[in-house]
């Protein structure tokens, strides 16, 4: 089924976009707390800060984060305000002075080392903010790891880890998703940053256009293979969503058909019985993954807690006919 799915161009995903949402630069689009089991071995909490920038400049074929973004770079001193709103809409002000909070995410829909991104003069200041840290995680584009991610990784206290997409392994798909980068680009990204003791988390897709479900979790299980193989620690598995106007249209067009439960469920378990790191599934929105009323809010709980544990649970088991 590959063959049904064309190399789209920048236009043509732009052309099928709906409008953005309206964002103040001043303040993160979205802040939320969560836990998450940690590199050192035990459950966290993490505030997480989905901070509001400009747009990346790759338009990935299945990216959606873009609708939370501004066309142009946000004022220097607008991204510190940003943690600090979030910061204070959580209440976890002292917590993270005191230590309490051992992790933060700053995910800003695109890529942290970009140049028109966050602003090289608001390092010192979101370093400032993030002193008692003991993990500050951003996002970022494998082609645009260099020496910028050191200078970054130098002015925090704690430890940085950079989380990059490698979406898929697969040979033909990948260079459909307009990602504009190879394996030999994240492998290279990997190597550089875990050479320079900065930590990596792959962000890999379930189900990608042109896959059947089968194939969707056999070739997940391939990427988790490769990303540990070329040295990632962390991974964390994201369900292929609609969303953003071009995946409608390859849905309507039968090339693409979101992940079921079931699905995740496999994939989950087969990444944590590797043993070779951390690996989770985004569950953001699952709901929509889970058409059965009878078992689909236990699956949803079962998933949360091999998250939380890295432990695969007994399968949950259903009597409606065609839900396993």
């Amino acid at each position: 089924m590959i063959k049904n799915l064309p190399h789209f161009s920048d236009a043509q995903i732009l052309a099928a976009r709906p409008a953005k949402q309206l964002v103040d630069p001043r303040r993160p689009y979205a802040c939320l707390l969560e836990e998450e089991y940690s590199a050192r071995g035990q459950l966290e909490q993490v505030a997480t800060i989905f901070l509001t920038n400009r747009e990346c400049p790759f338009r990935c074929l299945m990216c959606d984060l873009w609708r939370n973004t501004t066309d142009d770079s946000v004022a220097e001193g607008d991204i510190p305000a940003q943690i600090d709103f979030a910061f204070e809409e959580l209440a976890i002000e002292a917590a993270v002075k005191s230590g309490t909070i051992a992790q933060v995410k700053l995910y800003n829909s695109g890529n942290f080392f970009d140049a028109q991104a966050i602003a090289r003069q608001d390092w010192p200041r979101i370093a400032d903010r993030l002193v008692t840290c003991q993990t500050t995680i951003v996002e970022n584009h494998p082609r645009l790891c260099n020496d910028d991610c050191l200078q970054f990784r130098n002015s925090l206290q704690g430890e940085l880890e950079i989380a990059l997409g490698l979406e898929t392994v697969h040979p033909e798909i990948l260079p459909r998703l307009n990602k504009q980068m190879t394996l030999i680009d994240f492998q290279r990204a990997v190597e550089f940053l875990r050479d320079h003791e900065i930590s990596v988390r792959a962000f890999i897709l379930l189900k990608p256009p042109s896959l059947d479900e089968e194939e969707g979790v056999q070739w997940a299980v391939r990427s988790l293979e490769y990303a540990f193989e070329v040295g990632v620690q962390c991974c964390s598995i994201i369900p292929t969503r609609p969303g953003n106007g071009i995946m409608e249209q390859l849905q309507d067009q039968g090339i693409f058909q979101p992940p079921d439960v079931q699905s995740m469920e496999r994939v989950l378990a087969a990444g944590l019985q590797m043993e070779r790191g951390r690996v989770f599934m985004d569950l953001w929105d699952a709901e929509q993954f889970c058409p059965c009323p009878q078992c689909g809010s236990a699956r949803l709980q079962r998933l949360e807690t091999m998250n939380k544990t890295q432990q695969v649970l007994p399968a949950v088991e259903c009597s409606q006919p065609g839900c396993g």
